[in-house]
């Protein structure tokens, strides 16, 4: 439940139009509902605005469907990250609305489409294209709560002269997301490069050395560029979720 739709409630109650048992048993999933196995947090897209994100991964198909099923009734707008093709399947059969972008491993439902701002985006770059899954978890994540989204794969600084041919789009990006594995060094070099936010988006791509992503972590908090954060290995939601809420601020 939303700020709007709780006010729809309470004017349609101060109209005679919904009884107070009725709204009582509205309000009772708030701040939360009790399914044994989970408790699904209704309040959040009013503290927040968004609702909880469902983690699927180490989820069972059931419990990921009852999960969306719960807040596919009091929600517009759902995400489910790491979701398997097994869970969308399920989901399907009882949200059929919701969608299935298999390259970001999203589930989502977008039934009031928040229109983006065209004097703002989020720009989502990688390094490789073995980058572009966790990058897409993270554009994705920016698309479905509202963004405009732009992106720049496959210019990482193994063939950096890939790079300054998009300095244009770069310049003008709001907030930019990169993805990087391997050393995870393209991120210092578009921080050097701009005056806004970066979030810098280890991946665990890359040979024994790397780690499956400890290095190009710990290369991003290293980075001597000011102005870039970091988030979690293969963390695309996180890095997506934190670019939103940068390119809505006034």
């Amino acid at each position: 439940m939303d700020s709007n739709k709780l006010r729809n409630v309470l004017q349609d109650f101060h109209e005679s139009r919904l009884s107070l048992e009725e709204v009582v048993d509205m309000l009772k999933i708030l701040p939360y509902e009790d399914l044994d196995f989970v408790k699904i947090d209704h309040h959040r897209a009013m503290r927040q605005g968004f609702p909880e994100v469902i983690f699927c991964q180490g989820k069972t198909v059931e419990q990921v469907a009852t999960i969306m099923k719960s807040l596919s009734a009091h929600n517009q707008n759902i995400l489910a990250t790491r979701a398997s093709a097994a869970m969308y399947k399920a989901v399907k059969a009882i949200v059929p609305d919701a969608q299935y972008y298999e390259t970001a491993n999203i589930i989502f439902v977008q039934r009031d489409r928040v229109e983006p701002d065209g004097e703002r985006f989020v720009l989502v770059m990688t390094a490789g294209t073995s980058d572009i899954p966790a990058a897409e978890e993270a554009a994705g994540t920016a698309e479905v709560m509202g963004n405009e989204v732009k992106r720049i794969y496959d210019v990482g600084v193994a063939g950096i002269h890939r790079l300054f041919v998009h300095q244009d789009i770069i310049q003008k990006a709001n907030v930019i997301i990169v993805a990087a594995g391997m050393e995870g060094a393209l991120v210092s070099v578009i921080g050097g490069m701009v005056a806004k936010p970066v979030i810098a988006l280890p991946t665990s791509v890359g040979y024994g050395a790397s780690f499956n992503g400890l290095a190009a972590l710990l290369a991003m908090l290293n980075s001597c560029a000011a102005g870039v954060s970091v988030v979690n290995i293969d963390n695309g939601f996180g890095a997506g979720r934190l670019a939103s809420i940068i390119n809505k601020m006034r």
